[in-house]
C-alpha cells in the first residue's frame, strides 16, 4: 500500500499535562501528499480558558492577550479535524499531541473521532537506533535541516517536522503505509 497524504501537526500548550487541566493554546498543520510539502497549511490560536503559566510563556512567549479573542477548541478541533481529513496525523512525539486531542475532543459538542495517527520520533528511533537524542532539534541537525527562528511555535515545528518526516522516508527508503506504521505508528490512546 503506497503513502497516503499525511497532515503533520503539531499544538502548543498551557502544560505538559492536559489530565491535570493544561490545554492547547495553539495549533498547526500542513499536508504532506506524495513525499512533498504542500502549501496547504492550518493555524489557529485557541484560547484555553485559563492562564498560561509563567514558565511556559518562556518557550512559546504565548500571553493570555494573545489567545483572549482567539476561538476556543470546540470550534478550532472540528476545523483542524476538517483540515486533516483523508490524510494520516503525524506529530513528532506524537503521545504528547495526541495525548492533548484526546482530551481536548471532550470539550467539543457531539462526538468527535481523532484519526490514526504516525510518530517522528519514533521513526527516528527506529532509523537512527544508536543515537541519543531524538527531539526535534536533534533529529534536525542529523538531518542538516535549518531551524525555524521561532522555534516552539506551532507552525514553524510542523515545518519542520515535516521536513524532517519527508528526509527520513529517503534515508530508510519507506515507501508503503505498513512499513512507516511498523516504525512510526502509535499504540491506541485512551483519554484517561
Amino acid at each position: 500500500m503506497p503513502l497516503p497524504p499525511l497532515t503533520v501537526f503539531d499544538v502548543e500548550t498551557t502544560g505538559l499535562d492536559p489530565r491535570r487541566g493544561h490545554r492547547i493554546i495553539e495549533i498547526a498543520g500542513v499536508r504532506v501528499e506524495n513525499g512533498i510539502v504542500t502549501e496547504r497549511t492550518f493555524h489557529s490560536l485557541v484560547n484555553p480558558e485559563r492562564d498560561i503559566p509563567w514558565e511556559t510563556k518562556q518557550i512559546h512567549h504565548l500571553s493570555e492577550a494573545d489567545v483572549a479573542e482567539a476561538p476556543t477548541i470546540m470550534t478550532v478541533l472540528p476545523q483542524f479535524l476538517d483540515f486533516a481529513g483523508g490524510s494520516i496525523l503525524t506529530a513528532h512525539n506524537a503521545e504528547f499531541d495526541m495525548g492533548f486531542l484526546a482530551v481536548e475532543k471532550e470539550f467539543c459538542w457531539g462526538y468527535v473521532e481523532l484519526p490514526e495517527c504516525l510518530c517522528t520520533m519514533k521513526l527516528s528511533q527506529a532509523l537512527f537506533a544508536d543515537a541519543f537524542r531524538h527531539n526535534l532539534d536533534a533529529v534536525a541537525e542529523r538531518l542538516k535541516l535549518p531551524l525555524p527562528a521561532d522555534r516552539h511555535r506551532a507552525l514553524p515545528d510542523v515545518i519542520l517536522t515535516a521536513q524532517a518526516m519527508i528526509a527520513m522516508l529517503k534515508h530508510g527508503k519507506i515507501s508503503s503505509l505498513d512499513e512507516l506504521r511498523a516504525k512510526a505508528g502509535l499504540r491506541a490512546l485512551t483519554a484517561t
